[in-house]
């Protein structure tokens, strides 16, 4: 019987100044915070992170205006994706909605009595951003 390596998901809230990452427990249950990188150590954190984890695939949250429009942040995305599949041709990558997760975000915060000094903190909101991006995205499928 062959034994089944189990695996991860990684989910992105990409941002120009840091970017939030989340995770999946390897039965992909469950979305996690994971940390908040500077979106200009992102290719190296997320190759030296797949170097240690099984990561299945990498989820990108997609930001849509409300006109279904595509947001300014999406060039930027692209442009990372792109290079992210030149350098890990392998790597499965996907999309997930992202519209109101920064909202969601807050709200969290502010559910789980968060003080408000530290509801100001944006690398934390970015994190939980990807969370939720993660989480929507298990949900879907």
């Amino acid at each position: 019987m062959q034994k089944k390596i189990l695996s991860r998901i990684v989910a992105i809230d990409f941002g120009t100044k840091r970017s939030g990452i989340a995770v999946t427990d390897p039965m992909k249950i469950i979305a996690s915070g994971l940390c908040t990188v500077p979106t200009s150590e992102l290719m190296d954190y997320l190759k030296n992170y797949i170097k240690n984890e099984a990561v299945e695939c990498i989820v990108f949250g997609l930001p849509k205006q409300m006109n279904n429009q595509d947001s300014q942040s999406e060039v930027h995305i692209k442009e990372f994706v792109t290079t992210l599949q030149k350098e890990m041709p392998s790597m499965k990558i996907e999309r997930q909605d992202e519209r109101f997760t920064s909202k969601m975000a807050f709200d969290t915060m502010i559910a789980s009595g968060l003080k408000k000094e530290k509801r100001k903190d944006k690398a934390l909101i970015d994190e939980i951003s990807a969370t939720i991006i993660l989480q929507d995205y298990l949900n879907k499928k």
